[in-house]
């Protein structure tokens, strides 16, 4: 009986010998490889991160330029693209992206400082304050002074602030008939 006992004892050493070599090292390295892959996705993922400084450059209607610089970090391609679909691409370098985007608006500087007048030499212009104490922002056409009336002079000189997208449009489209044709 005891031969038979030491049979029985070896088979079920080989089995758990067996077991332990083939399966449960299997599921042992399979759950030890689930791990690894994924600290080593996230490893890649972090080596594969670019940080790139974003120039946002906004043009609006009256000619203005304003610029932003943002700093962003690029883990994904395809949703970097998506989150500027908007923006039009002017320049890219490694370091560096520039978006451009046209407003349709007038600038912020000019809602809250602009003023239509008229420049010494008779150019319907934008400044910066009002006309004579600033500077010309923009310059439009020559206007034929002989023609205007003596009320719109007068708007003019003294200026005419431009608050709005609108007010720019009716006051560029009022005194078009005014200007001097070349």
């Amino acid at each position: 009986m005891t031969m038979k006992i030491r049979i029985v004892f070896m088979v079920m050493l080989l089995l758990g010998a067996f077991y332990f070599t083939f399966f449960y090292t299997e599921e042992k390295h399979a759950a030890d490889g689930e791990g690894v892959e994924k600290i080593d996705d996230s490893l890649v993922d972090v080596a594969s991160a670019h940080t790139v400084m974003v120039k946002l450059e906004r043009v609006y209607l009256d000619g203005e330029v304003s610029e932003e610089i943002v700093q962003e970090t690029i883990w994904s391609m395809e949703d970097f693209w998506a989150e500027y679909r908007d923006w039009q691409l002017i320049d890219m370098t490694e370091e560096e992206v520039t978006f451009q985007k046209q407003v349709d608006d007038i600038s912020p500087l000019l809602k809250t400082n602009g003023y239509f007048g008229i420049s010494e030499d008779g150019v319907l212009s934008i400044f910066n304050g009002k006309p004579g104490q600033a500077e010309i922002i923009q310059s439009f056409f020559q206007i034929d002074i002989e023609k205007l009336e003596s009320t719109s002079h007068e708007s003019l000189l003294k200026g005419i602030p431009v608050k709005s997208k609108q007010k720019f449009e009716e006051v560029l489209e009022s005194f078009k008939q005014y200007s001097v044709s070349k």
